[in-house]
């Protein structure tokens, strides 16, 4: 008997606990989430037609919060068209095809990755998008703090290094960046302790 009280106990906590978390995870918050529409369940937010805004005669739309707040679609979808049809040595997150001789083991040892292969692909390689469709709909505030973005590096590959803060540029919009630093943790390859500047 005491097995089955056990077991009974166990099931009413996992479901009291489920019903406390239930709010702040899981489907509750993708349903709390959803792209504000003004329907019930859409955060309050009331959408407005934008008239002349947009491109190919679709009408953009200015969403608000409850609080008079814009929401804002933040993403660069030219810039995401042009990604998807770029081709090349590791475009679209694509494997480098290698030869023998690129197959060098000394490359792997300074960096843990193929440096040479690195240094073969573009620094403004463009990658899939791999989010959850929801993303794509996501509306954030209209006016945001900008930030900075610091990359810690230790003897890091030159080129791969690089390709961070070019995607950091290329993918975050420009009014939101304050600064990138890049801070160097004690490196002590000749290549980085050389005064070489991002271009």
């Amino acid at each position: 008997m005491r097995r089955k009280e056990k077991r009974l106990l166990q099931a009413v906590a996992l479901v009291l606990a489920a019903l406390v978390l239930l709010p702040n995870v899981g489907l509750w918050a993708l349903y709390r989430e959803r792209q504000p529409d003004g329907t019930p369940g859409g955060s309050g937010a009331a959408v407005v037609p934008a008239a002349g805004l947009g491109s190919h005669n679709q009408q953009k739309k200015i969403f608000f919060l409850g609080d008079g707040q814009k929401l804002k679609d933040w993403h660069d979808q030219e810039a995401i068209r042009r990604d998807a049809q770029r081709v090349g040595n590791g475009e679209q997150g694509r494997p480098y095809p290698m030869t023998d001789a690129e197959r060098v083991d000394q490359a792997y040892r300074e960096n843990g990755f193929n440096i040479y292969v690195s240094d073969k692909i573009s620094l403004n390689r463009s990658l899939p998008d791999i989010r959850h469709p929801n993303c794509n709909s996501k509306r954030y505030l209209e006016t945001l703090p900008n930030t900075s973005i610091i990359i810690p590096f230790h003897n890091e590959g030159w080129s791969s290094l690089l390709r961070t803060v070019h995607s950091v540029l290329n993918r975050s919009p420009p009014e939101l960046i304050a600064e990138i630093v890049l801070v160097d943790d004690f490196s002590d390859r000749g290549s980085l302790l050389s005064g070489q500047h991002l271009p």
